[in-house]
Order: structure tokens, then sequence, then C-alpha cells
């Protein structure tokens, strides 16, 4: 396997960040596939008002690819979407880009050790490398109420946003308070003549503290970059090791690093929100940490401001002028906004991938995802996962994992070029042990506390998304490709 077809599902950050890595291990037949007509990801597709990172830049970018060109300490979406075009630029691979090209399923034929992939188009592609790059918060989810498409006014979802609704003097309602919502609502609140806000349950909320990157610091990271990484908005080595401390101290379940981030969120709250039925609503029943933990300045204060109004009385279902509530209330709107998060647990990816003896991973994948490091799956041969089972973070960020996941395919994908192999995948012990392995740990961690509810979880209380311990783990546990793990054909 001399030269490697190798083929992408998804420009986002990962797919991007795989075709550099490639070329740099010098793999040229590389090609990139997205449904967009623009790389991204979900920084393409998630275009609503206050859209940011809560990450901060300095550790959200790739280590290999860093830029100058931003503006805050939590870049806009954006900013990240901008940065992505110069990475690509910067790194010559836009020739391996094929957009607006929507690969509908993906086959290994087993008796040619081929992956055989189809687009919506109609064209066949033919590679021996697949790699999904899908990520996992690009699948709207839309709330199950009833009379969904009852409403007469402009609705949209977050993650789609219809730039061509006017909102200015409208009254607005929003179903959700959670991640997206925190940002879009202070921003929306700026325009509307009135805007409800529809909380199922509140969220432990942090500061953000994000500021502008002034002009001398920017000087100085076009000029001193390895000065300006030392000063402590931007020291990239400093900000991982709090964001890696984060784990122990906030997921980990011990009572001190519950407690101790408890209280930090609890004097957030005290210091924006002084009124008592207010600060009531908005304190969470569950552990810090159970859920995603939000970053958020203006929140708060945006709910207080007099044509703001928190509901907490349950949604009954939606009529052609609104919302009813199970009060019986009716709260009349122009527009509603579904800030209701992403399809995660049930894995369905736009792609069907099938693997050895025609199983698809879609139903492999119902209802409890599981991977070899969240990466490789067995009876899938030579198919990577980037974001994979289990590699989810409720701290850092997902880009080092990224990096992590890159690296360790790339080092199984020379295997297959310098060792004579024709295909891998792992052996279904080595998953099933890693799976025990990884879900004992998680035991530990607030995620499996009874009263957490959460998109980490199935249904059935499986936690599919998260990684159990610190980065640095996962980076130690993918450092080297363990061959004797693998199903090898030769």
């Amino acid at each position: 396997m001399s030269d490697l077809r190798i083929a992408i599902i998804g420009a986002g950050l990962g797919g991007i960040a795989a075709a550099i890595k490639l070329q740099e291990e010098g793999y040229q037949n590389v090609q990139i596939f997205d449904k967009n007509d623009r790389i991204g990801g979900t920084w393409a597709e998630n275009t609503y008002p206050g859209c940011q990172c809560d990450v901060p830049v300095s550790l959200y970018q790739f280590s290999f690819a860093q830029s100058v060109n931003w503006s805050r300490l939590f870049p806009s979406a954006s900013e990240i979407q901008a940065y992505a075009e110069e990475i690509v630029d910067r790194y010559n691979i836009r020739s391996q880009l094929r957009l607006n090209t929507t690969i509908t399923s993906a086959e290994w034929d087993e008796g040619n050790n081929l992956w055989h992939l189809t687009s919506e188009d109609g064209k066949n592609y033919t590679v021996e490398v697949l790699i999904g790059a899908l990520g996992q918060l690009n699948r709207p989810q839309l709330p199950d109420i009833e009379g969904l498409d009852s409403f007469s006014g402009a609705s949209m979802h977050s993650a789609r946003w219809d730039h061509s609704v006017n909102f200015e003097g409208k009254r607005v309602g929003v179903i959700g308070s959670a991640a997206s919502a925190v940002q879009l609502i202070p921003e929306l609140a700026k325009v509307a003549s009135s805007l409800s806000v529809f909380q199922r349950s509140p969220n432990w909320l942090l500061p953000r503290n994000d500021r502008p990157v002034p002009p001398e610091e920017l000087v100085l990271l076009m000029t001193e970059p390895e000065v300006a990484q030392k000063l402590g908005a931007t020291n990239r080595n400093l900000i991982y090791e709090n964001a890696d401390v984060f784990f122990w101290q906030a997921f980990s379940w011990t009572p001190e690093g519950r407690a101790a981030y408890t209280l930090q969120a609890k004097e957030h709250l005290d210091n924006q929100v002084q009124d008592k039925e207010l600060k009531e609503k908005l304190t969470p029943n569950y552990p810090v940490g159970c859920r995603r933990i939000l970053f958020c300045d203006d929140y708060y204060p945006c709910l207080q401001q007099s044509h703001v109004n928190l509901v907490t009385e349950p949604i009954a279902k939606i009529v052609d002028e609104g919302i009813v509530t199970n009060d019986g209330q009716m709260h009349n709107f122009d527009i509603l906004v579904y800030a209701t998060g992403f399809e995660t647990t049930n894995w369905n990816w736009s792609v069907d991938i099938v693997g050895s003896n025609k199983q698809s991973l879609k139903d492999l994948w119902s209802p409890t995802p599981r991977a070899y490091l969240g990466i490789t799956v067995s009876n899938f041969p030579n198919f990577f996962v980037l974001y994979g089972p289990n590699t989810n973070l409720g701290h850092n960020s997902i880009t080092f994992m990224l990096e992590c996941q890159i690296g360790y395919a790339i080092n199984a994908i020379n295997h297959l070029k310098n060792d004579g192999y024709k295909s891998m995948a792992p052996s279904m012990n080595a998953q099933d042990e890693f799976n025990v392995k990884i879900q004992k740990q998680l035991e530990k961690t607030v995620w499996a506390d009874p009263a957490c509810n959460s998109w980490y979880k199935n249904a059935d209380g499986f936690i599919t998304q998260n990684w159990s311990d610190h980065t640095r783990a996962y980076a130690s546990a993918v450092s080297e490709v363990q061959l004797e793990d693998y199903d090898l054909i030769s």
C-alpha cells in the first residue's frame, strides 16, 4: 500500500486538521467531503447572534496551527470559521476539498479491502482508508411538544438561523436555556420588544471573563509569538493545566471539588441576581458538572430587564398564536426560537457506514455506541472516527482530543502502509475491555450521579459521550498503536 487513498467525511476542524497532518506525513491522495458549501463544520452552521466558543482561543486553536487573527479571548463562530479557512490556505489543502458533496453511504468491500463511497448525486469513490469527521453538534434537536408545526409566525432552530427574519420590535419566545440559549438571548433582548425564555431546568453558570485582545497584544503575537504565549491570558500551557485540573475539581466525584465549584457558581448567581424568587428559579437541583457548565457574564443581567420574562411553567402545546403553558396561560409571539440543542446520543450520522458482515454502524451504535479508544470500531476495518464515543469533554478543549486522535489514526495508517497490512480493525475483546474499563472509571464521576440526566448519557443511563479522566490520560492511551489489540489482514 504505497499510495493509500484516504477519504475524510466532514470539513470541520477535525477533518481539516486530519488532512493537514496526513499531508505532512506524505499522504497526497486525500479527499475531504462535506455537504456544506463552505468549511468549518459546526462553526459554519451555527450563525445565531452571539454564537461564541466557550474555550479560550489560545487553547481552542490547534497547537500546530496558531493564528494571530483573533479579536477576543473567546472567539466568535465567524472568527473560528475564518480560522478554518486560514489554515486550509496556509497548509495548501484546498484542492483536496469536495464541498457540496453529501456522502450518503460507505460500505466495506471485504474481498478487496476497500471502502466504496456513494454520494447523494450518484457518484462513487473508492478508498483504502476512511476517516469519519462528522462531529456531534450538527443535528438539530427539536423538542417533543404538541403542535410544533402549528405556529403561524416565523420560527427557527438556533443551529439553522434564518437571517432574513427581522427581530426588531417583535415579540420573541425562546424555548431552551442552555449553551446556545445563554448566548443568543442577550443579543435578541437588545432588539425585541418583549422576550420570554422558556426554561425546563436551570443550568450552573460560571463567569466567562471575556475581553478584547488589545492591539498591543496582537502586535506582540505577530512579532514575538513565544513571548506573547507566556502571557497569562494567552499562555496555552497554563490554560491547559488549569483546564485539566478542572476535571478533578468539578467532575470527579469528590465532595471537595463539587463543593468548591458549587460555591463559585452560587456566588456568580448571588452577585448578579438579587431577586429571591428569580434566584430560586435559576438554581439547579442537580450537582454541578452533571450537565455542561456554562460560562456567561450577561445572561443573568439580561433576564432582569423589564421586557424579558423567565417562564418555568412547562409548555403544554404550541398553537397558531404562540405557546400555551400547563397553567393554561397563553403567550403570544411573532417569532419562536428553538434553542434546544442537538441529537447526540443516538449518533444518527447522515452517512450509512456498513462494515464487515454487512453490519450498519448506525444499527450497531443504537442505543449504545462503543468504540476502541473512541477511534476505531470492531468489524469496521481501516475506519477511524474523530470525536467518537467517550471522547467528549466537560473540561479542557476538544481540539486537543482531536489532535490526539489524528495522531493515533496516522500511526495506524502508517502500519498499513509500511507493514504490508491490507486492513486492521480492533478485536472485539480489546474493544470490550476498553469499554468495561472506561465505564468503571466513569462510575466515579458526577455524570454517574443518579440525579444527573444529560445528553452525556443514553436512555439506559450508559455514559456514551465523555472521556473518564483528564486529557493527559487520553494522550497517553493513544500515544502508540498496540497491534496486538487489532485483527490484521496481510
